[in-house]
């Protein structure tokens, strides 16, 4: 008889666990795909234009920098300036969980939940560590020497003639185990050349790679 009744009871579990046992199950399972393999992204502002426009959603996988570090060309997403320059955090930063629930859909609306250093941005790697990097007035590259090509650049800074820009200009070495990161519209993004705590990017800030847009139809494909 006891052995019947173990059985009822394990059989009967309590009704809220019945209803939300499921839905935890999946917000968890959703959480932990969207923090290790792969998640959604959408873009908010026109620094990467021509190429990403405003509202494009992107897919941005997490695995490939597990196994070796950022190439040049790549096009990235990281945590915000706010959360490792040390002229724009603040001491205590905002837990994983927390920016985790900011980045959830209209949870992000809630008065006193939002906090900048939980934002993400997205920009092109541009330079590697150790690599000598020059950034003109216009906002051109020269890396280790040589002028390169940047035929995803659509909007060059605009420059007097007296060779003056409301671009800044850089010349430095980017140091091991950061990069330096540009938006492809050079004359409207807040990237490296602009942070008031040093031009590089960690390594460990990236949260993943941007590698295919699946909204709009019209743009669909890998970028």
């Amino acid at each position: 008889m006891a052995s019947d009744r173990s059985k009822t009871n394990e059989g009967n579990q309590h009704p809220f666990w019945d209803f939300w046992g499921p839905i935890l199950f999946m917000f968890a399972l959703y959480l932990g795909i969207r923090q290790v393999l792969v998640e959604a992204r959408y873009i908010p502002s026109g620094s990467m234009l021509p190429g990403l426009q405003i509202q494009d959603r992107l897919l941005v996988e997490k695995l490939t920098y597990r196994s070796r570090p950022p190439k040049r060309g790549e096009i990235v997403v990281f945590n915000s300036p706010y959360a490792f320059d040390p002229a724009l955090k603040t001491p205590v930063r905002p837990s994983v969980v927390r920016c985790a629930l900011v980045n959830l859909p209209l949870l992000g609306l809630i008065p006193g939940l939002g906090n900048p250093a939980c934002d993400a941005y997205i920009k092109r790697v541009i330079a590697i560590g150790g690599d000598r990097v020059e950034v003109s007035p216009s906002g051109a590259v020269t890396l280790n020497g040589q002028r390169i090509e940047e035929p995803y650049v659509g909007q060059a800074c605009l420059v007097n003639q007296q060779g003056m820009s409301p671009c800044r200009t850089l010349n430095v070495t980017v140091p091991k185990g950061s990069v330096l990161v540009l938006g492809d519209n050079r004359r409207n993004s807040w990237d490296g050349r602009f942070w008031p705590g040093g031009a590089f990017l960690p390594e460990q800030e990236i949260i993943g790679r941007a590698v295919f847009r699946f909204w709009p139809f019209n743009r669909f494909g890998l970028l």
